[in-house]
């Protein structure tokens, strides 16, 4: 499991970049929103692969069957 990071640069001009990683799919727009509600306006946003990624859920069935010989 990777870490969940939140990074922000703010520049001189009151720009600032958030970058998010290791939050698969949407979620992470609910994890900002809050965030950027107070920084004001969003002037851009860029979706990375983790954004489209999908949760991977494995499941396995094993079933055992014993046979035994008369020999």
């Amino acid at each position: 499991m990777s870490m969940e990071t939140l990074e922000f640069i703010i520049y001189p001009d009151g720009r600032v970049q958030e970058k998010v990683t290791g939050i698969i799919g949407a979620s992470c727009a609910e994890v900002t929103a809050a965030i950027e509600a107070q920084l004001g306006r969003v002037v851009s946003q860029e979706t990375t692969s983790d954004y489209f990624a999908q949760k991977l859920s494995q499941s396995a069935q094993a079933t055992a069957h014993a046979t035994f010989s008369d020999w």
